[in-house]
């Protein structure tokens, strides 16, 4: 990617966190991220789990390296900005973090994720996870252009919703230099304008069904995401149409969709 449309990129993702509050969709691969820019999103975040999907395995189980090719194609089909969900750095030390900040943005991100969780050593201590977090944003920091990074605290979808964790979480992670603040599974508008309330980041919260839109921004969040969400209504609408097809009904397989029309649409950066 030609450098000055990084330094775009980059610019435009840092304003929509100082703006109106938006909605940052989830691809999970070139073709639904060409979709999504051409509806009209002006951020994109890719989702580990719908990536993994598309090799056939489990979220948690893709390399690094895969990640960062993801990054690479589903940046250069796309012309918004694009952060990117990097689990835990795919290594459990700073260094790790930091790493994955870089390559990430070398292959083209302007953001990025970093949680505080993985499956070998379940929830980090807060002052590790802390440590991570700020080796990740002096990683952003040192970058010729803008990194917006986003520090995840993973109690809620970990087995462990001890909000009042995630909230002395938040806050450390806020100290340690992340830009935006996220606990994925919070469930009523109560939490998420407690933590809105606790931070003095923006917020980007996890839609879950039960909930509006205008009842999350309402609550204080800035930036709503929705996770593997897109791509698993996808599949389910493919299983769904498949399992008619098999049965020996081809009415699953009707359809208005526009890819001419998605594909041949090239918006600018804001």
């Amino acid at each position: 990617m030609p450098e000055s449309a990084q330094f775009r990129k980059a610019a435009a993702f840092r304003a929509l966190h100082e703006g109106e509050p938006f909605v940052i969709p989830n691809p999970w691969d070139a073709g639904s991220a060409r979709v999504l820019e051409a509806l009209g999103f002006c951020a994109l975040a890719t989702t580990s789990s719908g990536f993994a999907f598309t090799l056939g395995r489990l979220d948690g189980a893709v390399t690094l390296t895969e990640v960062i090719e993801h990054v690479r194609v589903v940046s250069s089909a796309t012309v918004i900005p694009l952060s990117v969900d990097l689990e835990n750095g795919h290594g459990a030390t700073a260094d790790a973090a930091a790493e994955a900040i870089t390559l990430a943005a070398q292959a083209g991100a302007v953001g990025g994720s970093i949680e505080d969780w993985d499956e070998r050593n379940g929830i980090y201590s807060i002052d590790a996870a802390a440590e991570r977090v700020s080796a990740a944003a002096a990683a952003a920091r040192g970058l010729a252009h803008d990194f917006v990074l986003t520090a995840r605290a993973e109690n809620h979808i970990r087995g462990n919703p001890d909000f009042a964790d995630t909230i002395t979480r938040l806050q450390a992670y806020e100290r340690a230099g992340a830009d935006v603040l996220y606990a994925p599974g919070l469930r009523t508008v109560q939490e998420i304008h407690a933590v809105c309330t606790a931070v003095n980041r923006p917020v980007n919260v996890l839609a879950l069904p039960g909930m509006s839109l205008p009842e999350i921004i309402g609550a204080g969040a800035q930036r709503i995401s929705v996770g593997g969400g897109l791509a698993w209504t996808a599949a389910e609408a493919v299983a769904h149409a498949a399992q008619q097809l098999r049965d020996g009904d081809l009415a699953g397989l009707s359809s208005s969709v526009h890819v001419a029309q998605w594909l041949a649409a090239r918006p600018t950066v804001l």
